[in-house]
This record gives structure tokens, C-alpha cells and sequence, in this order.
């Protein structure tokens, strides 16, 4: 059952229904997801957030899928992972993960590495547009 269907980079916008498709499986008695979207705001900007530009290493994809194996460990997960590039506006996804095991707890932890690991790890940085014209970038980490 483990397995990493989905570890994508990607300029398209995120569908979090195929994600779950992907880890669809009989023998699975949870599914947890997490999506995480660009939203209006930064404690550290003055004016609202209109916008997320993404850029990524040519190495991302490959890393996002090893953050999704080291995830997985020992356990049974199936895992779909995608991190949009590109201009991603306030309200989309910028993140989707979706975890399948056949207990919760299992569920709940894989998805947290995951994304806890993207934060860290993944080499993904992003410029934040806000309504004042100015332009923050951020980077692993931020």
C-alpha cells in the first residue's frame, strides 16, 4: 500500500479531488489532506497580500518526493503531494497533500512531516506582492 502516487511541481493550479483520488485504497480507513492557500494577509507586510509568486530549483520535484517517502517511513501511507510556481493568487492553493493509511493517527503524522518537511526542505521560494507595491521574497523556511 505505501506508495507516492503524486509529487508534483507545478504551474497548473491544484486539484484536491485528484489528489484524493490518487490515494484512494480499500485498505485504508483514514484519508487526511491539507491545502494550503495564499491568503489576504502578513503580520509582516503593511498593506493586504494580492499575490504569491513561486520559483523552485530544478531539483524540487525530486526532493518533494523523497520529503513524501521520508514521511511515509515505515508506515503503510500512500501519499500525493503537489506545491504550485508561478503566480498563485489570494484564495488558491499553493499546497495539497492528501494521505491515506489504515489508521488516523497515521494519517494525521505522515501529513504533518509532509509539510512541515516542505517548509524546511524544499527548494521553493516566494515573493510576496502587496497592494503598496512592495515585494518580499522569502525563502526554505519562510
Amino acid at each position: 500500500m505505501a506508495a507516492v502516487r503524486i509529487a508534483r511541481i507545478t504551474e497548473e493550479p491544484l486539484d484536491a479531488a485528484a489528489h484524493l483520488a490518487a490515494v484512494d485504497d480499500p485498505r485504508a480507513g483514514a484519508v487526511t489532506s491539507f491545502i494550503g492557500t495564499v491568503r489576504d494577509h502578513d503580520p509582516d507586510a503593511a498593506t493586504a497580500v494580492l499575490a504569491l509568486e513561486y520559483s523552485s530549483h530544478p531539483d524540487a520535484e525530486a526532493t518533494l518526493h523523497d520529503i513524501a517517502l521520508t514521511a511515509i517511513g515505515d508506515t503503510r501511507a500512500t501519499v500525493a503531494v503537489s506545491h504550485r510556481v508561478g503566480r498563485v493568487e489570494v484564495g488558491e492553493a499553493a499546497v495539497v497533500i492528501a494521505v491515506s493509511t489504515p489508521h488516523r493517527a497515521e494519517a494525521f503524522e505522515v501529513c504533518r512531516a509532509i509539510i512541515e518537511a516542505i517548509k524546511r526542505e524544499l527548494p521553493v521560494w516566494k515573493r510576496q506582492l502587496t497592494a503598496d507595491g512592495a515585494a518580499a521574497w522569502k525563502g526554505i523556511g519562510g
